[in-house]
């Protein structure tokens, strides 16, 4: 068992803990035992932290591009050398498989690399005039940014979080997760031990709705960065509306994948269905709702529930253990409570339901199909180990399905015509959609929804791009 570090706030890169500040216990969500006590940050220590990232902004954002990018660079260095270390930390505490917690890790020092580059690539441009008059259009930091993280992916989240403030210029106040923060926190001692001035970036933990709406009180802090549930996006896009905060939302979904019968079946099943259950269902862009073509979906249903039974579900930090435990108790209970509503409702239960041993959050990979479609599970997002799966007669149906719901993060379809996938690229409801495959972010691509999944974007050039402001300045 790889030991487990002693938790703390960063601020100014001090490390603070004690001091009569209140704590939070930390779990493993393997064996559900305590794995360390968190401290919370005070109302004093949350000014503070303000009032450091102010100094952090003015030095910042008068850095060089090459300053900014090489310590970017050098992180994401030490977090490729630390991957072992910082992904049993990770495990630890929220549970995820090692090889799934390391390659967390490389994507992050991924981001941070490209990162680095679009530091020097945000280059404004010049607009024709006639002579002797001129017109400049520059891209700004936009200011002290507070930025809130959950805790799904507890090393990608806040890399998400601070990286794109770093390479525009901007200092960041992060929230990682009060129940993975040991990851967090080392995510941002990589920057710190890359150079990273210690006024830019502070971490800091506590009761979310406090601290959320203590620091977006501030008029120090110019944008919102929040990744999380639409319900809580909601409430906190409200707080920033009363200062006219900027805003990058990233909230829920409820991946839609469509299925065509003229596909290759074994190839989507072998795809989707590791991707269903990678991180134990919880992830924001996890495929979901099975929108299956009639003529392939008895093929589709019986293979997706035969894989999914044969998924070896086990900790974390055990060699061969494919699927982790949820990443808490709440999220475990909720999703029995739907899957029996839905079963109550008429649906088919295929494999799975039920929880997997006495100890730790273990759920099996569970199939659901003939789902009605006002049965909770097709309508909330799950956050969970569970899929979907219904038939549809035609294409016109299976995007109005798609379609249905207020969310629009993700989506995915498997067909080989080639006319459908142009249709599809346009008429399905979604920030962003894969087409025969799985993987739907990339460093260079920016990642974010529509409709009640959010706005912005984080990775790509957006990321850097959403913490600036564009400013013109016109001459003669």
């Amino acid at each position: 068992m790889p030991e487990y570090p002693t938790l703390h706030l960063l601020i100014r890169g001090e490390k603070l803990a004690g001091d009569g500040r209140d704590a939070d216990t930390v779990c493993n969500p393997a064996t559900g035992e305590r794995l360390g006590d968190l401290p919370r940050a005070t109302a004093a220590d949350l000014d503070r932290a303000l009032g450091i990232a102010e100094q952090g902004f003015s030095r910042w954002r008068t850095a060089t591009a090459d300053e900014r990018a090489g310590v970017l660079t050098k992180a994401a260095g030490l977090l490729r050398e630390r991957q072992d270390e910082i992904a049993a930390i990770l495990t630890l505490e929220q549970g995820k498989p090692l090889r799934e917690a390391k390659g967390e890790c490389l994507y992050s020092a991924a981001l941070f690399e490209f990162y680095a580059g679009e530091a020097k690539r945000a280059y404004g441009r010049t607009l024709v005039r006639p002579a002797g008059k001129r017109a400049e259009v520059m891209y700004l930091p936009v200011g002290p940014i507070a930025a809130f993280a959950p805790w799904n992916f507890p090393v990608l989240n806040v890399a998400r979080k601070v990286g794109g403030p770093i390479a525009a210029g901007c200092s960041v106040i992060v929230k990682p997760s009060e129940e993975t923060p040991a990851a967090g926190l080392a995510l941002v001692q990589c920057l710190l031990d890359a150079g990273l001035p210690p006024e830019v970036c502070q971490v800091v933990f506590g009761v979310p709705a406090d601290v959320s709406e203590h620091l977006l009180a501030s008029p120090i802090i110019r944008k919102l960065s929040f990744t999380g549930s639409t319900p809580v996006g909601k409430q906190l896009v409200k707080l920033a509306a009363n200062d006219l905060k900027r805003t990058t939302m990233e909230l829920g979904g409820h991946g839609p994948v469509l299925v065509f019968a003229d596909s290759d079946i074994d190839k989507a099943l072998d795809t989707m269905v590791p991707a269903k259950f990678r991180n134990a269902g919880q992830v924001c862009v996890s495929p979901t709702r099975f929108i299956v073509e009639d003529a392939a979906y008895d093929r589709f249903r019986d293979g997706f529930a035969e894989r999914a039974k044969a998924i070896k579900v086990g900790n974390g930090l055990e060699d061969g253990s494919q699927m982790g435990p949820m990443a808490n108790e709440r999220g475990r209970d909720n999703l029995e409570r739907r899957i029996k509503a839905a079963m109550a409702d008429g649906a088919r239960l295929d494999a799975g339901g039920e929880r997997i041993g006495n100890a730790g959050f273990f759920f099996a990979p569970t199939v659901l199909s003939d789902l009605p479609l006002d049965t909770e599970l097709m309508n909330e997002e799950p956050f969970g180990p569970v899929a979907l799966i219904n038939r549809y007669a035609g294409e016109a149906e299976m995007i109005a399905e798609a379609n249905r719901l207020p969310y629009g993060l993700a989506a995915y379809a498997w067909t080989n015509d080639a006319a459908r996938r142009s249709r599809l690229a346009h008429e399905v409801e979604a920030g962003m959609l894969v087409i025969n495959g799985a993987s739907a972010s990339a460093v260079d691509a920016p990642f974010g929804g529509v409709k009640w999944s959010g706005h912005g974007h984080e990775d790509g050039a957006e990321g850097v791009l959403a913490c600036m402001v564009a400013k013109t300045v016109h001459e003669g």
